[in-house]
């Protein structure tokens, strides 16, 4: 129960003291970037993060007053708005990347063998599946 607890404050603090933003931000731009031309209508994304619609909007608002990212109605139906990725905000993600990996590396994984480590990914790639399906 406590590594769900202390792994995620220490990646936050990570990232917010290397690169400024902290893991929602973070998860909020990779998903972006990941995205088809860098954009998602805001529900897609707001589901993508696992963040509530109305914290999205917040949390977009936020990035777009950094120039990272953008809002903007959606030109297919104009009802929606679709969050883009600025080139600040891609340059932004791309250095948080890295400080992800190494944070994880620091915190998880220069402490367990390689078996374990192993062993450990493929139970939680299972469990993350189940709970992405439903079950």
């Amino acid at each position: 129960m406590r590594i769900t607890l202390w792994l995620p404050r220490f990646l936050d603090r990570d990232l917010m003291l290397a690169v400024g933003i902290n893991s929602n931000e973070f998860v909020t731009l990779m998903s972006l970037s990941e995205a088809a031309n860098n954009e998602l209508r805001m529900t897609d994304l707001a589901r993508s993060t696992s963040l509530s619609a109305s914290r999205m909007t917040r949390m977009v608002d936020e990035l777009q007053s950094r120039g990272l990212a953008t809002k903007r109605t959606s030109t297919e139906d104009g009802r929606g708005n679709v969050a883009s990725l600025t080139a600040a905000g891609l340059a932004k993600v791309e250095a948080a990347r890295w400080v992800h990996v190494s944070s994880m590396r620091t915190l998880v994984f220069d402490h367990v063998d390689q078996a374990t480590a192993k062993s450990a990914s493929q139970a939680l790639l299972e469990i993350a599946d189940r709970l992405h399906s439903g079950s």
